[in-house]
Protein backbone atom coordinates (compact mmCIF):
# COMPACT_ATOMS: atom_id res chain seq x y z
CA UNK A 1 0.00 0.00 0.00
CA UNK A 2 1.27 3.99 -0.85
CA UNK A 3 1.09 6.39 2.08
CA UNK A 4 -0.84 9.27 1.70
CA UNK A 5 -0.38 13.20 1.26
CA UNK A 6 3.40 12.82 2.87
CA UNK A 7 4.32 11.01 -0.03
CA UNK A 8 3.83 13.47 -3.05
CA UNK A 9 5.46 13.43 -6.02
CA UNK A 10 8.17 15.36 -7.37
CA UNK A 11 8.12 17.63 -10.00
CA UNK A 12 10.25 16.33 -13.48
CA UNK A 13 12.76 18.46 -15.00
CA UNK A 14 13.10 17.63 -18.95
CA UNK A 15 14.83 20.67 -20.97
CA UNK A 16 13.54 23.99 -19.91
CA UNK A 17 10.05 22.09 -19.49
CA UNK A 18 8.62 21.17 -15.53
CA UNK A 19 5.95 18.59 -15.20
CA UNK A 20 4.09 19.24 -11.76
CA UNK A 21 2.72 16.43 -10.05
CA UNK A 22 -0.83 15.17 -11.04
CA UNK A 23 0.22 16.99 -14.81
CA UNK A 24 0.91 15.21 -18.09
CA UNK A 25 2.90 16.90 -20.99
CA UNK A 26 4.27 16.24 -24.61
CA UNK A 27 7.78 17.75 -25.53
CA UNK A 28 9.54 17.26 -28.48
CA UNK A 29 13.32 16.46 -28.06
CA UNK A 30 15.48 18.24 -30.42
CA UNK A 31 17.19 15.67 -31.95
CA UNK A 32 19.01 16.80 -35.40
CA UNK A 33 18.11 18.53 -38.41
CA UNK A 34 17.93 17.38 -42.05
CA UNK A 35 20.36 18.96 -44.70
CA UNK A 36 17.10 20.95 -46.23
CA UNK A 37 16.84 22.38 -42.35
CA UNK A 38 14.09 20.05 -41.48
CA UNK A 39 14.03 20.12 -38.19
CA UNK A 40 13.77 16.31 -36.76
CA UNK A 41 12.66 15.90 -32.80
CA UNK A 42 11.87 12.80 -30.56
CA UNK A 43 8.33 13.24 -29.11
CA UNK A 44 7.94 11.99 -25.54
CA UNK A 45 5.16 12.34 -22.79
CA UNK A 46 6.07 12.59 -19.30
CA UNK A 47 3.03 10.93 -16.82
CA UNK A 48 4.19 12.78 -13.44
CA UNK A 49 2.11 11.04 -10.77
CA UNK A 50 0.42 12.92 -7.69
CA UNK A 51 2.38 10.57 -5.13
CA UNK A 52 5.74 9.37 -5.77
CA UNK A 53 7.48 6.49 -6.86
CA UNK A 54 9.97 5.18 -9.41
CA UNK A 55 10.42 6.56 -12.16
CA UNK A 56 10.15 4.48 -15.62
CA UNK A 57 10.91 5.08 -18.70
CA UNK A 58 9.35 3.13 -22.23
CA UNK A 59 10.80 3.37 -25.43
CA UNK A 60 10.17 2.26 -28.93
CA UNK A 61 11.65 2.45 -32.87
CA UNK A 62 15.18 3.04 -31.72
CA UNK A 63 15.43 0.98 -34.97
CA UNK A 64 12.65 3.21 -36.96
CA UNK A 65 11.36 0.14 -38.71
CA UNK A 66 10.48 -1.50 -35.37
CA UNK A 67 6.97 -0.15 -34.83
CA UNK A 68 4.84 -3.02 -33.06
CA UNK A 69 6.39 -1.02 -29.94
CA UNK A 70 4.58 2.39 -31.01
CA UNK A 71 1.40 0.67 -30.88
CA UNK A 72 2.23 -1.02 -27.48
CA UNK A 73 2.62 2.71 -25.65
CA UNK A 74 -0.39 4.39 -28.14
CA UNK A 75 -2.37 1.77 -25.85
CA UNK A 76 -0.66 2.71 -22.64
CA UNK A 77 -0.77 6.38 -22.79
CA UNK A 78 -4.80 6.00 -23.78
CA UNK A 79 -5.39 4.33 -20.50
CA UNK A 80 -6.41 7.48 -19.12
CA UNK A 81 -8.35 6.08 -15.68
CA UNK A 82 -5.63 3.85 -14.81
CA UNK A 83 -2.92 6.67 -15.28
CA UNK A 84 -4.33 8.96 -12.97
CA UNK A 85 -3.67 6.14 -10.23
CA UNK A 86 0.04 6.53 -11.35
CA UNK A 87 2.11 6.83 -8.56
CA UNK A 88 6.14 8.62 -9.65
CA UNK A 89 6.73 9.48 -12.98
CA UNK A 90 6.15 7.45 -16.65
CA UNK A 91 7.92 8.67 -19.30
CA UNK A 92 6.60 7.60 -22.68
CA UNK A 93 8.79 7.81 -25.83
CA UNK A 94 7.04 6.05 -28.87
CA UNK A 95 9.64 6.83 -31.81
CA UNK A 96 13.36 6.90 -30.86
CA UNK A 97 15.00 7.08 -34.04
CA UNK A 98 12.88 9.73 -35.93
CA UNK A 99 15.42 9.54 -38.73
CA UNK A 100 14.70 5.90 -39.48
CA UNK A 101 11.17 5.99 -38.63
CA UNK A 102 10.17 8.23 -41.98
CA UNK A 103 12.00 6.51 -44.00
CA UNK A 104 10.62 2.79 -43.32
CA UNK A 105 14.30 1.92 -42.09
CA UNK A 106 16.32 0.48 -39.02
CA UNK A 107 18.89 3.05 -39.50
CA UNK A 108 20.37 6.29 -39.32
CA UNK A 109 20.90 8.45 -42.75
CA UNK A 110 24.72 7.17 -42.10
CA UNK A 111 23.61 3.82 -42.02
CA UNK A 112 24.55 3.64 -38.26
CA UNK A 113 22.70 1.35 -35.32
CA UNK A 114 21.25 3.83 -33.08
CA UNK A 115 21.25 0.79 -30.63
CA UNK A 116 25.15 0.37 -30.88
CA UNK A 117 25.46 4.04 -30.24
CA UNK A 118 24.92 4.43 -26.21
CA UNK A 119 25.64 6.13 -24.31
CA UNK A 120 26.84 8.16 -26.88
CA UNK A 121 28.78 11.61 -27.35
CA UNK A 122 28.25 14.96 -27.96
CA UNK A 123 30.21 16.04 -30.35
CA UNK A 124 30.13 12.78 -32.04
CA UNK A 125 28.31 11.71 -35.08
CA UNK A 126 24.25 11.64 -35.10
CA UNK A 127 23.91 8.75 -33.63
CA UNK A 128 26.13 9.48 -30.63
CA UNK A 129 24.84 12.33 -30.28
CA UNK A 130 21.13 11.10 -30.05
CA UNK A 131 22.07 8.68 -27.96
CA UNK A 132 23.57 11.12 -25.15
CA UNK A 133 20.63 13.52 -25.60
CA UNK A 134 18.38 10.51 -24.65
CA UNK A 135 20.58 9.40 -21.75
CA UNK A 136 21.14 12.94 -20.60
CA UNK A 137 16.93 13.58 -21.16
CA UNK A 138 15.79 10.68 -20.09
CA UNK A 139 17.72 7.42 -18.85
CA UNK A 140 19.64 9.57 -16.35
CA UNK A 141 16.42 10.44 -14.22
CA UNK A 142 14.92 6.76 -14.43
CA UNK A 143 14.91 4.08 -12.24
CA UNK A 144 14.05 1.47 -14.71
CA UNK A 145 13.19 1.12 -18.47
CA UNK A 146 11.53 -1.05 -20.57
CA UNK A 147 12.90 -1.16 -24.34
CA UNK A 148 10.10 -2.29 -27.13
CA UNK A 149 11.70 -4.46 -30.22
CA UNK A 150 10.78 -6.29 -32.83
CA UNK A 151 12.57 -8.76 -35.26
CA UNK A 152 14.22 -7.54 -38.02
CA UNK A 153 13.01 -6.96 -41.54
CA UNK A 154 11.64 -10.47 -42.64
CA UNK A 155 12.22 -11.80 -39.26
CA UNK A 156 9.74 -12.46 -36.67
CA UNK A 157 10.00 -13.77 -32.75
CA UNK A 158 7.58 -14.91 -30.55
CA UNK A 159 7.01 -12.44 -27.72
CA UNK A 160 9.55 -12.73 -25.17
CA UNK A 161 12.00 -10.75 -22.70
CA UNK A 162 15.90 -10.21 -23.04
CA UNK A 163 17.60 -9.38 -19.63
CA UNK A 164 20.71 -9.39 -17.75
CA UNK A 165 19.43 -11.85 -15.20
CA UNK A 166 23.09 -11.86 -12.71
CA UNK A 167 20.96 -8.79 -11.40
CA UNK A 168 18.67 -9.37 -8.85
CA UNK A 169 16.20 -6.68 -9.69
CA UNK A 170 16.26 -7.10 -13.16
CA UNK A 171 15.68 -10.44 -13.04
CA UNK A 172 12.87 -9.81 -10.71
CA UNK A 173 11.41 -7.45 -13.65
CA UNK A 174 11.66 -9.75 -16.22
CA UNK A 175 9.61 -12.46 -14.46
CA UNK A 176 6.97 -9.74 -13.34
CA UNK A 177 6.78 -8.89 -17.10
CA UNK A 178 4.78 -11.75 -17.85
CA UNK A 179 6.08 -13.06 -21.21
CA UNK A 180 6.52 -17.21 -21.15
CA UNK A 181 9.87 -17.14 -22.91
CA UNK A 182 12.57 -15.01 -20.95
CA UNK A 183 16.37 -14.94 -22.22
CA UNK A 184 19.43 -14.51 -20.40
CA UNK A 185 21.10 -11.75 -22.54
CA UNK A 186 24.32 -10.90 -22.28
CA UNK A 187 25.14 -6.62 -23.13
CA UNK A 188 26.33 -5.66 -26.03
CA UNK A 189 28.38 -3.16 -26.98
CA UNK A 190 26.91 0.29 -27.50
CA UNK A 191 23.15 -0.95 -26.57
CA UNK A 192 21.06 1.04 -24.46
CA UNK A 193 20.71 -1.40 -22.12
CA UNK A 194 24.38 -1.76 -21.20
CA UNK A 195 24.72 2.42 -20.97
CA UNK A 196 21.79 2.04 -18.32
CA UNK A 197 23.18 -0.59 -16.34
CA UNK A 198 25.86 1.59 -16.02
CA UNK A 199 23.47 4.24 -14.82
CA UNK A 200 22.21 1.47 -12.62
CA UNK A 201 18.75 1.21 -14.35
CA UNK A 202 17.02 -1.74 -14.63
CA UNK A 203 16.10 -2.32 -17.56
CA UNK A 204 14.36 -4.90 -19.77
CA UNK A 205 14.18 -5.66 -23.86
CA UNK A 206 10.97 -6.97 -25.36
CA UNK A 207 11.31 -8.81 -28.44
CA UNK A 208 7.78 -9.88 -30.37
CA UNK A 209 6.51 -9.66 -33.86
CA UNK A 210 8.56 -8.35 -37.22
CA UNK A 211 9.35 -4.81 -38.64
CA UNK A 212 7.01 -2.58 -40.54
CA UNK A 213 4.19 -4.83 -39.17
CA UNK A 214 1.43 -4.47 -36.48
CA UNK A 215 0.97 -8.02 -34.98
CA UNK A 216 -2.32 -7.80 -32.34
CA UNK A 217 -0.73 -10.80 -30.25
CA UNK A 218 2.58 -8.93 -30.02
CA UNK A 219 0.70 -5.53 -28.98
CA UNK A 220 -1.31 -7.30 -26.25
CA UNK A 221 0.94 -8.89 -24.58
CA UNK A 222 3.82 -5.99 -24.71
CA UNK A 223 0.74 -3.73 -23.18
CA UNK A 224 0.07 -6.70 -20.93
CA UNK A 225 3.27 -6.96 -19.71
CA UNK A 226 4.07 -2.99 -19.44
CA UNK A 227 1.40 -2.82 -17.35
CA UNK A 228 2.27 -6.29 -14.95
CA UNK A 229 5.91 -4.63 -14.49
CA UNK A 230 4.21 -0.96 -13.18
CA UNK A 231 2.03 -3.05 -10.97
CA UNK A 232 4.95 -4.95 -10.10
CA UNK A 233 7.45 -1.87 -9.11
CA UNK A 234 3.97 -0.26 -7.64
CA UNK A 235 3.04 2.30 -9.52
CA UNK A 236 -0.11 1.30 -10.03
CA UNK A 237 -2.24 -0.32 -7.73
CA UNK A 238 -2.60 -4.14 -8.01
CA UNK A 239 -5.03 -5.58 -11.18
CA UNK A 240 -8.55 -6.57 -10.53
CA UNK A 241 -9.30 -10.27 -9.88
CA UNK A 242 -11.15 -10.49 -12.96
CA UNK A 243 -8.16 -9.19 -14.97
CA UNK A 244 -5.01 -11.66 -16.92
CA UNK A 245 -2.26 -11.88 -14.08
CA UNK A 246 1.27 -11.93 -15.15
CA UNK A 247 2.08 -15.49 -16.42
CA UNK A 248 4.27 -17.82 -15.78
CA UNK A 249 8.25 -17.38 -17.15
CA UNK A 250 10.58 -20.00 -17.98
CA UNK A 251 14.32 -18.71 -18.98
CA UNK A 252 15.71 -20.51 -21.52
CA UNK A 253 18.83 -22.72 -21.31
CA UNK A 254 20.24 -21.17 -24.26
CA UNK A 255 19.17 -20.96 -28.05
CA UNK A 256 20.99 -21.24 -31.18
CA UNK A 257 19.69 -20.78 -35.77
CA UNK A 258 19.05 -23.40 -37.77
CA UNK A 259 20.52 -22.36 -41.15
CA UNK A 260 19.88 -23.22 -44.40
CA UNK A 261 22.34 -26.21 -45.56
CA UNK A 262 21.04 -25.57 -49.67
CA UNK A 263 20.02 -22.33 -51.54
CA UNK A 264 16.48 -22.43 -52.32
CA UNK A 265 12.96 -21.64 -51.46
CA UNK A 266 11.34 -23.85 -48.84
CA UNK A 267 8.28 -24.73 -46.97
CA UNK A 268 8.28 -24.30 -43.35
CA UNK A 269 6.51 -27.29 -41.15
CA UNK A 270 6.17 -25.73 -38.19
CA UNK A 271 5.47 -22.13 -36.96
CA UNK A 272 6.32 -19.22 -34.31
CA UNK A 273 5.60 -20.90 -30.80
CA UNK A 274 5.64 -24.04 -32.18
CA UNK A 275 7.59 -26.95 -29.82
CA UNK A 276 9.91 -29.30 -31.63
CA UNK A 277 11.63 -32.31 -30.69
CA UNK A 278 15.07 -33.37 -31.95
CA UNK A 279 16.10 -34.18 -35.53
CA UNK A 280 12.42 -33.14 -35.97
CA UNK A 281 11.64 -32.10 -39.79
CA UNK A 282 11.10 -28.54 -40.15
CA UNK A 283 11.17 -27.37 -43.31
CA UNK A 284 12.28 -28.49 -47.19
CA UNK A 285 14.39 -26.52 -49.44
CA UNK A 286 14.10 -27.35 -53.26
CA UNK A 287 14.58 -25.83 -56.72
CA UNK A 288 12.16 -23.59 -58.59
CA UNK A 289 11.10 -27.04 -59.61
CA UNK A 290 10.72 -28.92 -56.37
CA UNK A 291 13.61 -30.87 -57.44
CA UNK A 292 16.47 -31.23 -55.00
CA UNK A 293 14.51 -31.28 -51.87
CA UNK A 294 16.61 -30.57 -48.51
CA UNK A 295 15.15 -31.55 -45.46
CA UNK A 296 15.97 -29.30 -42.29
CA UNK A 297 16.03 -30.62 -39.02
CA UNK A 298 16.11 -29.42 -35.77
CA UNK A 299 19.58 -30.25 -33.78
CA UNK A 300 18.06 -30.25 -30.23
CA UNK A 301 14.40 -30.19 -28.84
CA UNK A 302 13.24 -26.88 -27.95
CA UNK A 303 10.66 -23.70 -29.02
CA UNK A 304 10.32 -22.23 -31.87
CA UNK A 305 11.18 -18.56 -30.74
CA UNK A 306 12.02 -16.78 -34.11
CA UNK A 307 11.49 -17.51 -37.92
CA UNK A 308 12.44 -15.91 -41.21
CA UNK A 309 8.99 -14.52 -42.86
CA UNK A 310 10.52 -14.73 -46.43
CA UNK A 311 10.91 -18.22 -47.94
CA UNK A 312 13.92 -17.80 -50.40
CA UNK A 313 17.33 -18.87 -48.68
CA UNK A 314 20.80 -19.03 -49.42
CA UNK A 315 23.14 -21.59 -47.96
CA UNK A 316 23.94 -20.35 -44.38
CA UNK A 317 21.18 -17.93 -43.76
CA UNK A 318 19.75 -17.92 -40.65
CA UNK A 319 15.87 -19.92 -40.71
CA UNK A 320 14.66 -20.91 -37.54
CA UNK A 321 15.31 -19.80 -34.26
CA UNK A 322 14.93 -22.60 -31.03
CA UNK A 323 15.38 -21.84 -27.36
CA UNK A 324 15.64 -24.82 -24.93
CA UNK A 325 14.16 -25.36 -21.49
CA UNK A 326 14.53 -27.60 -18.63
CA UNK A 327 10.37 -28.47 -19.78
CA UNK A 328 9.47 -28.01 -22.87
CA UNK A 329 6.09 -28.77 -22.67
CA UNK A 330 5.19 -26.78 -19.49
CA UNK A 331 6.47 -23.82 -21.70
CA UNK A 332 4.32 -24.71 -24.44
CA UNK A 333 1.43 -24.45 -22.32
CA UNK A 334 2.34 -21.07 -21.15
CA UNK A 335 2.84 -19.73 -24.76
CA UNK A 336 -0.97 -21.02 -25.91
CA UNK A 337 -2.58 -19.54 -22.64
CA UNK A 338 -0.59 -16.11 -23.60
CA UNK A 339 -2.24 -16.21 -26.68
Amino acid sequence: MHSSSDNRNKSFKIGKTYVRPGESTQIQLEAASLFDYTQLNIPVEIICGKLGGPTLFISAAIHGDEINGIEIIKRIFQKTALLKKLHGTLILIPVVNIFGFNNKSRYLPDRRDLNRCFPGNAKGSMGARIAHLFMKQIVSQCTHGIDLHTGGLHRTNLPQIRACLDDPQTAALAKGFGVPVVIDSSLRDGSLREAARKRKVATLLFEGGEALRFNESVIRAGVRGCLSVMRHISMLPPGKSSSKPAGKTFVAKGSYWVRAAHSGSFIASKRIGDEVKENERLAVISDPFGRGEVEIRADDGGIIIGMSTIPLVNKGDAMIHIASFTNTKHVKEAIDLND
